[in-house]
């Protein structure tokens, strides 16, 4: 499954040293995908010296032939869409529709980026000096690492690649060891870019031989993250050492408020696909259901019924709508968070359990639990899994007080049909995006991130490429 691909470095596919692998496991099965290569350190310091080359001949590209490429590279993605979209539903469980959904989105960052390179202004400003003026250059920052979660392989990587090529900049992807695969089909479709030997670096492997070497390297000028916060507060102080620009989407706890004036058929109909989608294992998806008191036995009714209809399975088979958690650690992990819930006085509506008709895979039942107060595990944190947590509240003061009293801040929901609530809403609530009867935030024309523990930058929109640009002032006098 992976021998055709490798270790992308200098422009052409290798094996590791020493033809080093790890196993790759099936969510689905637990049975072994294929060995992927694992780098070691002199693989990493290979990687970081093409990058070096790459960056010196692929930033005097001119941003017309830097759009070219990535519009030649959306073109090969396209050409490969069922390939990619079944290594993502392969590699990660999830159902192959949101395998599609994820590589379109993943397109659609490289044919944005391709216009926005074209777009990266400087600008003139008057000079005290006679005869002089100032001039403000963008220029490229130089190597960029990329480090992405498992959770989205595709459209992470485009996330992060699309915007540091329309800028000028060289990568090194360094994606999840648990979904190779599906970074080595994206690098794969990037040589139809024509980019310089070393404008785009992979490898794959352990902390300490791939991430280590990076964020040591003074070469790296730019890292991006989407981890969770205690990998972004790590990488924040080692990336200090080198004085390296960092942005990073990190971990989320979403609320979601649904007002006495809801349309409760819409929340219901939204809210359910989007808490299950991916098993839950989404950083924006709703964990934290505030729902007003004169709807909340309704809408846990509503919920429970959907919920219950969702068809778990293969996400290659295309009438399944929920796939496997990630692993038999994330499942563990998941029915600790529910075990303690219900000790502490949750009750459950539905699920709460291993799904039953699995002899193999990381299946868990959709489940929603209610009577959740704040102060229980699975509503004061993430919880990265497939439980919706539902909680009463009374007034507009009360739930947003409560919605905000959290660390993180990357993603907040409301259902009302007041226009006068949501605006309300989007100025009161402390994260970096909103949704008012929509869950549909995430688009390459938008910029993407969060506020507080959530991280900082954003991915996507123009100010997307900000992060992978430098900015110098020239003083010019004739």
């Amino acid at each position: 499954m992976y021998a055709k691909y490798g270790l992308f470095i200098d422009g052409r596919w290798r094996p590791a040293f020493g033809n080093a692998t790890s196993t790759v496991l099936s969510p689905v099965t637990e049975e072994s995908l294929g060995n992927a290569p694992s780098a070691a350190f002199v693989d990493t310091e290979e990687a970081l010296e093409s990058a070096g080359r790459g960056f010196a001949a692929w930033k005097v590209k001119s941003a017309f032939e830097r759009a070219d490429a990535l519009h030649a590279i959306a073109d090969e993605m396209i050409r490969r869409k069922d390939e990619a979209t079944r290594m993502i539903s392969t590699e990660t469980g999830k159902p192959i529709a949101q395998s599609e959904r994820e590589w379109g989105l993943s397109i659609d960052q490289f044919r944005w980026y391709a216009e926005e390179a074209r777009r990266i202004y400087g600008r003139v400003i008057e000079s005290r000096v006679p005869g002089g003026r100032f001039e403000v250059l963008r220029e490229p920052v130089g190597v960029a690492a990329a480090f992405t979660a498992w959770n989205f392989p595709a459209a992470l990587v485009a996330r992060k690649v699309a915007p540091a090529l329309a800028a000028g900049c060289s990568t090194i992807i360094r994606p999840s060891s648990q979904t190779p695969g599906v970074a080595m089909v994206m690098v794969d479709c990037m040589r139809a870019g024509k980019l310089p030997a070393g404008t785009v670096n992979l490898v794959i492997g352990l902390t300490d031989t791939t991430y280590a070497p990076i964020m040591a390297s003074p070469a790296v000028r730019k890292v991006s993250l989407t981890g969770s916060t205690r990998v972004g507060q790590q990488m924040i102080r080692d990336a200090a050492d080198t004085v390296k620009k960092v942005s990073m989407e990190l971990g989320g706890n979403a609320p979601l408020i649904v007002f006495d004036d809801a349309d409760l058929d819409t929340a219901l109909n939204l809210s359910v696909p989007t808490k299950y989608a991916n098993a839950g294992q989404v950083c924006v998806t709703p964990d934290r259901f505030f729902v007003h008191e004169s709807l909340h036995d309704s809408f846990v009714e509503g919920f429970v019924e959907r919920a219950r209809a969702l068809k778990l399975g293969d996400g290659l088979d295309p009438s399944v709508q929920m796939g496997p958690l990630i692993s038999d650690r994330r499942l563990a992990e998941i029915e600790a968070i529910v075990d303690d819930a219900v000790g502490a006085g949750a009750k459950v509506a539905t699920g709460a359990g291993r799904a039953a008709s699995f002899n193999a895979g990381h299946f868990y039942e959709p489940t929603a639990l209610s009577d959740v107060t704040d102060n229980m595990t699975v509503f004061a944190q993430e919880n990265f899994g497939p439980i919706a947590a539902i909680a009463r509240f009374s007034s507009d003061d009360e739930v947003l007080a409560r919605a905000n009293a959290s660390p993180v801040g990357l993603s907040a929901y409301a259902f009302t049909r007041s226009p006068d609530r949501a605006r309300r809403v989007v100025a009161e609530l402390k994260a970096g995006m909103v949704g008012i009867n929509s869950f549909a935030l995430a688009a390459s024309e938008a910029p993407f991130g969060g506020t507080k523990y959530s991280g900082m930058g954003r991915e996507g929109g123009s100010e997307g490429i900000g992060d992978y640009l430098d900015t110098k002032l020239a003083q010019i006098v004739f």
